[in-house]
């Protein structure tokens, strides 16, 4: 099971690390381990940290009007989003 990492801006973190929106959108998928990172340089620069069982649905998932609707819901600012995935 890869190990994902993916890092993107945020408009609020409070919110954003409140919000439940990733497990609710990631849980369907099988993801576990979710873990979130604030750099503490520029605190409205996040990651989160998680195992993905199945990278082609993620990567499917990720395309979806569900996935916009998370990441307008958490505040994330989707042009910065960047995923790397555990070779």
């Amino acid at each position: 099971m890869p190990t994902v990492i993916a890092f993107h801006e945020v408009k609020d973190t409070k919110h954003w690390l409140a919000s439940p929106m990733r497990e609710k959108f990631f849980g369907p998928l099988g993801v576990t381990g979710i873990r979130k990172f604030v750099d503490p340089q520029k605190p409205t620069r996040v990651g989160v940290l998680m195992e993905v069982p199945d990278m082609d649905a993620l990567k499917a998932a990720m395309s979806t009007k569900g996935a916009a609707e998370a990441m307008a819901h958490d505040g994330v600012l989707a042009e910065t989003l960047v995923i790397l995935v555990e070779p």
